[in-house]
């Protein structure tokens, strides 16, 4: 039996959805499409050229438009979209914000706070683009950014993409070498990058990991200094110019058209069994599938005010910044979460009146943990989106939200990744919520789950793969000249079908008198990560869902280690401050698991440790923890923002027996 919705739109809220207006347009042309969400979405993965079309010009996206919507007769892998257009991803994302509007509201977790608007941003940017300019940079050129997320990286990148060159960031919090494995690859021709930056209260000086990196980098022409702590004065040996003075050109007016697959991102995967991929992502196909998500999925339009928890290192901050196309203010935050006190961000969010919220499903459980009532303590009113992401939301972190933030809200669970700079399944303004599940899949993204040999399963977990060739596909890999590592990651599992290493399934609601049809998706966990004891497939979602509810317990991490020719599960706990994991604690989490999953869940072993570690992104790392346990190498540590945490699973003598 179908359980009953969370939380669903009022007629009047669905009404006025941009969904609704879109979904209206495309009837009044399309009558033949059917009924309801459900019925949309087989109209537009059937005819997702023409929804693209229709797309672009219900957001009037500024471009040169000729030619083809897509290439005729191509393979799913080398499909390109709109391929004769061409346009300018900073045009665009700069054209629809009125001069006075408020552009930008940068918080810092010392209590630094500058806003800036669509006219102040379009100056800066612009005067940069000169700069860039006179330091040689043009379309196809790298501009490397080690900066936190904050006014002068989204300058920077603006600055970048008007001339058609190429952004690709790093967090401060990489260490050296993680720096270094991903720039040295891609060779930028100027570094941005900042001397200091405070988190947890602490002052974090970076100014020799810059001079180091620019010592490593023999592509650079310029570094530009950004003053971000006045704790750390550049050296004058360090050379390079400051940003007050690269602000000071006359401004860049001329944005360059370039074509829609040309370069505008250089992402990375997160390199945790060897040197991360470099991942080339396309000017049109970016923007097109984050107009897609920020408007139809999210419901963002001109005015509103967007925050999602993140850093310059991972793609959540570009979606972010495509929020800038429609016209929103973005409220950007840089620090930790929990500093100065644990409830900072619900007090942006009061305080800026954001309507549209995001974080990790880590930061909401640990929110939940650390006893936070925002409904209680602050003024929501404004808030009508929640959205997560970083891995699969808990169950029991749906119900914290409805109970403890706001009972009148969309909860949106979404799911994609670096890969596609974007999402296979995520939100939806006009359907209900149910706990635990994604609502829908994307508009013009044929997604489903399949079994080991590529077929596709109405019901059951499988494989997540897309069988349509979508815009924001990657253009590329870096220095992957004939696509094979391209093809190999992403099509070598199932002939024709992108395999995007995602457990999961999908959840069929039928239609009631009072909900529609609808397919929610649940991910169970990365296939790779995915437990397989006596045969039987277990997402480790499943198994953190359960170890959470018990109030000792932090956090999770699960793998599967072999042993007697067969895998048992391992469950590592990370635990309250004073307790220490005993007898009675381990039947409590064992009871948990096995009262709520099957059998096969229960943990043959537990053992607590101090810490988990974790991407600088905040995904925990199963694999590099099971190359550990096994006494396998992991290559490159420096992709994790806590490498000294792998120590505590070496040699565990409770895994020896």
């Amino acid at each position: 039996m179908t359980q009953p919705p969370l939380w669903q739109p009022s007629p009047a809220r669905r009404a006025a959805t941009c969904m609704t207006r879109f979904e209206e347009r495309l009837r009044r042309q399309f009558p033949d499409i059917d009924a309801g969400y459900e019925g949309l979405h087989r109209w537009s993965v059937d005819n997702d050229t023409r929804f693209w079309e229709e797309l672009v010009e219900e957001y009037g996206v500024l471009a040169d438009w000729d030619g083809p919507p897509v290439e005729i007769d191509a393979e799913v892998v080398g499909r390109r979209f709109f391929p004769q257009a061409r346009l300018n991803f900073a045009e665009n994302l700069l054209a629809r914000g009125n001069p006075d509007a408020v552009a930008l509201i940068e918080h810092r977790e010392d209590g630094r706070r500058r806003i800036v608007t669509f006219a102040d941003l379009r100056h800066r940017s612009q005067a940069l683009a000169a700069t860039l300019k006179q330091q040689g940079v043009g379309p196809g050129d790298r501009v490397a950014g080690f900066v936190p997320n904050g006014i002068e990286a989204v300058s920077g990148m603006l600055a970048t993409s008007q001339l058609g060159a190429v952004w690709s960031s790093c967090s401060p919090d990489f260490g050296l070498n993680g720096v270094i494995d991903r720039f040295g690859q891609i060779e930028p021709k100027v570094l941005i990058a900042i001397n200091g930056y405070t988190y947890n209260g602490k002052t974090i000086d970076t100014r020799q990991r810059v001079a180091d990196i620019v010592e490593s980098l023999p592509s650079l022409a310029r570094l530009i200094r950004i003053d971000n702590h006045d704790d750390c004065p550049w050296p004058a040996e360090i050379g390079g110019l400051g940003w007050a003075e690269a602000l000071e050109a006359a401004p860049e007016c001329h944005y360059a058209r370039l074509p829609f697959n040309s370069p505008l991102y250089i992402l990375y995967s997160s390199g945790t069994t060897g040197v991360p991929k470099c991942i080339v992502h396309g000017i049109g196909g970016t923007l097109l599938q984050h107009i897609k998500e920020l408007a139809l999925h999210t419901d963002l339009r001109a005015g509103d005010r967007l925050f999602y928890y993140t850093t310059c290192g991972w793609m959540m901050w570009n979606w972010l910044i495509s929020g800038l196309a429609l016209g929103a203010t973005l409220v950007l935050f840089d620090g930790s979460p929990f500093s100065p006190l644990p409830e900072v961000l619900w007090d942006i969010a009061e305080r800026e009146q954001i309507r549209i919220f995001g974080a990790s499903a880590k930061y909401y459980a640990a929110c939940e943990k650390a006893g936070l009532k925002p409904r209680q303590s602050h003024n929501l009113d404004a808030l009508d989106a929640l959205l997560s992401t970083g891995s699969p939301l808990a169950h029991e972190s749906f119900d914290y939200l409805y109970r403890d933030v706001k009972a009148d809200v969309c909860v949106s669970s979404i799911s994609g990744g670096t890969d596609i700079v974007s999402c296979f399944a995520l939100g939806n303004p006009t359907l209900p919520v149910y706990r635990g599940e994604l609502q829908c899949l994307g508009l013009a993204m044929d997604v489903t789950f399949v079994d080991d040999d590529g077929q596709a399963l109405p019901q059951g977990k499988g494989e997540l793969v897309c069988r349509n060739a979508f815009p924001s596909m990657p253009v590329s890999f870096w220095n992957d000249p004939d696509n094979a590592r391209f093809r190999d990651a992403y099509f070598s599992r199932f002939e024709g079908l992108w395999a995007h290493g995602d457990y999961g399934e999908i959840v069929p609601h039928t239609a009631t008198s009072t909900t529609p049809e609808q397919r929610g998706v649940i991910i169970h966990g990365r296939s790779d990560a995915t437990l397989n004891p006596g045969g039987v497939r277990i997402g480790t979602a499943e198994i953190y869902r359960q170890v959470e509810k018990v109030d000792a317990v932090l956090e999770a991490l699960a793998i599967g280690q072999n042993w007697d020719d067969d895998v048992r599960v391992v469950l590592f706990v990370r635990l309250r401050d004073g307790i220490t994991l005993d007898d009675d604690l381990r039947q409590t989490i064992c009871q948990t698991i096995r009262s709520n999953t099957t059998p096969r869940h229960v943990p043959a072993r537990i053992v607590q440790v101090p810490d988990i570690p974790r991407t600088i992104s905040g995904k925990i790392v199963e694999l590099a923890v099971r190359n550990v346990v096994h006494g396998e190498a992991v290559r490159n540590k420096d992709a994790l923002a806590n490498p000294d945490a792998l120590a505590y699973f070496e040699d565990l003598p409770e895994l020896q027996q």
